[in-house]
Order: C-alpha cells, then sequence, then structure tokens
C-alpha cells in the first residue's frame, strides 16, 4: 500500500467531519435510527485523521483487518451469494428488508446477501484499498459523500456504472440529486437515499410568544426579510443569551446555500478551478458578521447545530430558527421528542428574487463494484431497494429521509400519512414544502478538492469571521491562497 494512498483516505476522513452537510459528517445527517452511531462514527473520523503520516502503513494494514461491529446474512441460501459492506447498521437492515422484497418479485433472480457493518473510518479505507489492489472489494457498498472523490478516482474500472439499472426509475429521480453521484465522465456510480434538501426550521410556539405568527414566517422571502424579522424577535423578547438564529464554525452548510443560490460552486466541478471568493460565499458571511454585532444569531454551540450542544441550544430556545436539510428531521424525533407540534417547515430565503432556495447535503451514495460476482445482478437489485417506490416508502418510514422518487412527494397517501412519525412531528407536511421546491433545489459538488477547502473553511476561515471578525475578503484571500497550494 502506498503512503500517498493512506494519506489521501486520512485526510478524506478528516475532512469528512468537516464536509458541509451531512452536519458534517454523513453519518451524522442519518436518522434517528442510526444516531447511535454517529458518535462512534465521529470518533473514527478523528482518530483517523490524526495518524501519524509515518505510520501510514502500518495504519493501512491495521484498518485492513478492521473487525465489524455487525454481520447478518440474508435472503436465499440457493439464490447468488454477495457480500455488501456499510458503515450504519440500519442501512444494512434497510437493505436486508428489501432484499426480502426482491427475492418475491424476482424468484428467478434470488440473493443471498452478508451485510457487514464496519466503522466509518475502517470501512472507506479498507474499501478504497480493495478497489486499488483489486480484490478484496465486496459486492456491493456504502460511501458517505465526503468520500466519493476518493472511491470513484478509479470510475468504471473500480465501480460499475448504474445507469442502465436505474432506467426504469430515473424518469422520476430527482435530476440533480442523481448528479451529484456521477463520476467525471458523466456515468452514475452512486444510487442516493435522499435529497438532504435544506429547509427552514421555526419554533412557532416560541415566536408566536413574542406576536411573530405564521404569517409574518411565510411571508420572509429574502434574507433581508429574514433579518428584519430576526431583529424585531430579539427586541421583543429582549433576553441576553436568546437569539433568533445561530451560525456555523463547524460546518459549511450556510456556505452551499448561498452558493446554491447564485448557481455558484466553490469547487470548481470537475473540470473547473477551486475558488471559495466567490460573491455568495461573501454575502452570506458579511450577512452573518451583521448578526452576530446586533444580536440576531450566536455562534452555534460545539460549531454547529447536530451536536449533543447543538440540541440542547435548541431544546432551551436559545435560537428559534435555523436551516438544515430535510434529514434533520430526525434529530427532533431522536433528541428532542419534547418539541413535537411546536415547529414548522418552510423553503429557505433567498438574496434576490428567483433564485434556487435550497441545496442537497449530506448523502450516502451506494456502489457496486466491478469485483462483483454478477454486477449487473447487484446493480438491479440495488436500484430496485433505492429508487422504486417499494424501496422509497421503506427509506420514508424506516429510515426518515427525503426520497429522491419525485413522484411520491405528491402522492396523498405517501406524503399524507398521518401515522409516519415525521408528518406527526411538524406543523406542516415536509414533503408540501419540499413538493414547493422541486426545481429549485441547487447542487455543490464533492470532487478532490472538497475536502481540502472544507477543512480550511471549518478549522480556520469560519472561526476567524464569525469568532475573532476577521475581515471577509482577507479571510477568503487566505483561504483561496491555502487552496491553491493543494490544487
Amino acid at each position: 500500500m502506498k503512503k500517498k494512498l493512506i494519506s489521501a483516505v486520512l485526510c478524506g476522513v478528516m475532512a469528512a467531519s468537516m464536509l458541509a452537510g451531512c452536519g458534517d459528517i454523513e453519518t451524522a445527517s442519518e436518522p434517528a435510527s442510526d444516531s447511535s452511531d454517529s458518535a462512534a462514527v465521529a470518533d473514527d473520523a478523528a482518530s483517523a485523521a490524526s495518524g501519524d503520516s509515518a505510520d501510514a502503513d502500518a495504519a493501512g494494514s491495521a484498518s485492513s483487518e478492521a473487525a465489524p461491529t455487525a454481520v447478518t446474512t440474508a435472503g436465499d441460501p440457493n439464490g447468488t451469494h454477495m457480500e455488501m459492506w456499510s458503515f450504519v447498521e440500519a442501512h444494512n437492515n434497510f437493505y436486508a428488508k428489501m432484499l426480502d422484497q426482491w427475492n418475491k418479485e424476482n424468484p428467478d433472480r434470488t440473493l443471498e446477501i452478508t451485510f457487514t457493518t464496519y466503522p466509518y473510518g475502517d470501512m472507506h479505507q479498507k474499501l478504497l484499498m480493495s478497489l486499488q489492489t483489486g480484490e478484496g472489494a465486496p459486492d456491493l457498498c456504502d460511501v458517505e459523500m465526503g468520500q466519493v472523490p476518493n472511491i470513484y478516482e478509479g470510475l468504471d474500472t473500480w465501480l460499475y456504472p448504474l445507469d442502465d439499472a436505474m432506467a426504469p426509475y430515473k424518469a422520476d429521480m430527482l435530476a440533480s440529486r442523481l448528479d451529484a453521484y456521477k463520476g467525471s465522465d458523466g456515468k452514475q456510480y452512486g444510487a442516493p437515499f435522499h435529497v438532504g434538501a435544506t429547509v427552514m426550521y421555526w419554533n412557532m410556539a416560541e415566536l408566536e410568544k413574542y406576536g411573530i405568527t405564521k404569517d409574518d414566517v411565510d411571508a420572509v422571502t429574502t434574507w433581508d426579510d429574514y433579518t428584519a424579522l430576526g431583529k424585531k424577535y430579539v427586541a421583543a423578547r429582549g433576553e441576553d443569551g436568546k437569539f433568533f438564529t445561530s451560525v456555523d464554525t463547524g460546518g459549511t452548510d450556510w456556505m452551499w446555500l448561498a452558493m446554491a443560490e447564485y448557481g455558484e460552486d466553490w469547487t470548481g466541478g470537475f473540470d473547473g478551478t477551486a475558488n471559495v471568493q466567490l460573491d455568495s460565499v461573501k454575502k452570506m458571511l458579511t450577512m452573518q458578521q451583521g448578526w452576530l454585532k446586533d444580536k440576531v444569531a450566536e455562534v452555534s454551540p460545539d460549531g454547529h447545530v447536530d451536536l449533543e450542544a447543538g440540541y440542547q441550544n435548541i431544546l432551551d430556545h436559545n435560537i428559534v430558527s435555523f436551516p438544515k436539510a430535510l434529514w434533520y428531521m430526525s434529530r427532533f424525533i431522536n433528541y428532542m421528542p419534547e418539541e413535537k407540534g411546536n415547529w414548522y417547515i418552510t423553503k429557505c430565503p433567498v438574496f434576490e428574487a428567483g433564485q434556487k432556495c435550497s441545496v442537497g447535503i449530506g448523502g450516502t451514495g451506494t456502489v457496486v463494484t466491478q469485483q462483483s460476482k454478477d454486477a449487473k445482478l447487484a446493480a438491479d437489485f440495488l436500484c430496485f431497494a433505492k429508487m422504486s417506490p417499494e424501496g422509497e416508502q421503506s427509506i420514508w418510514n424506516d429510515l426518515g429521509f427525503d426520497v429522491c422518487n419525485t413522484s411520491l412527494w405528491t402522492d396523498d397517501k405517501f406524503a399524507h400519512d398521518k401515522t409516519n412519525q415525521y408528518n406527526a412531528f411538524f406543523q406542516d407536511y415536509p414533503y408540501d414544502v419540499l413538493a414547493s421546491i422541486k426545481d429549485q433545489i441547487g447542487t455543490v459538488m464533492t470532487v478532490k478538492i472538497s475536502p481540502t477547502i472544507n477543512e480550511q473553511m471549518c478549522t480556520t476561515t469560519l472561526n476567524e469571521v464569525l469568532e475573532d471578525g476577521t475581515s471577509v475578503d482577507d479571510a477568503l484571500k487566505e483561504a483561496q491562497d491555502a487552496v491553491e497550494l493543494e490544487e
């Protein structure tokens, strides 16, 4: 194993903990059933990131023998046997459930699959090494968004394209989300779990105590409107330590949202040049500095709202609104159940009328490897599990993700099912909001330079701007210089 390869993996694992959105690491964006794994995943990432480069070969050797946390075999013993890896046990439970359905509907193509769950860092390192060496890879494997640049490096020499397998479902799938899991050759390599659409969460029960109504919230269309409402709330409450919102130093969700609104992407995509000195980023950071100065916002405890201190901050009603992906609904159910019935969901404000108002954040793209004993069968099963109406129903009910199959968003039995715990928790139906922004969900690509950008932003730039009050232009120039050193 080359030290360069191991170094790339370790860097990716470290940066994944800061990658926009999934709160900040993909499993941390998973639903309630996954949340018990979140702390362990974060610890794995931190441990991998702290490894000394001089010990890279030893670390790689150790990780190749990583011990699984769970192993389960399901399906037809007489069917084709396959291996599948994930870093979240709840994902493997979902796949096992869909395997039973697949075998019932495809008696001539049945499968038996051994599902193995590994710690986050160990699994991605093990997968990358097996792809690099050409042996030992599973038939199917989950890949967290922050690891996509590493795992996609071999393109179709490592991974099996899913384009043919997803053809029966593609017309109903959200194109912008599929695009996030394409390779630089334009082929589809990953099947997504969710849209991860960014929306605004509002504590209406608390806002109404201070004279702010749902009509006031619905009237917010621009960030200027949002700022004005925030000032109104803070003035009406008049209490130290109570704010309208919080801003993040440990995650770049706000920046991704701003970029999506202006149609910008600091990575430059597959063919462009990275540039963090974008107007969208400058506007967002400048606005946030103003919020901090005016006491409209505070810096999020522990850096963002998707950690224990963030949940407690919400429970203490220290903030009453914030943008986050729809997968954050599970955080309320899992960590803040007492808030049931208090919260309202809307689309996000924009800087200028007509802009897109959301961005897909986080995600796990499941892949089929070229080492599979029957890659076509594996791909057909995978796309059935994650793209068919049956699969999407299970993803919503069991995992709490906003599904990518748009035909379901306006299906009353699906979107307005009052027995669904997520529909029952909030004051409005999440899919009504999602359907209203169907064509307004932007994409920021995850490519080779993404980990470098996110590491720089989350370890240095955001702290300089939001904690220290450094000039936005100066901080972004420093960040750009650092990014260019790595390009």
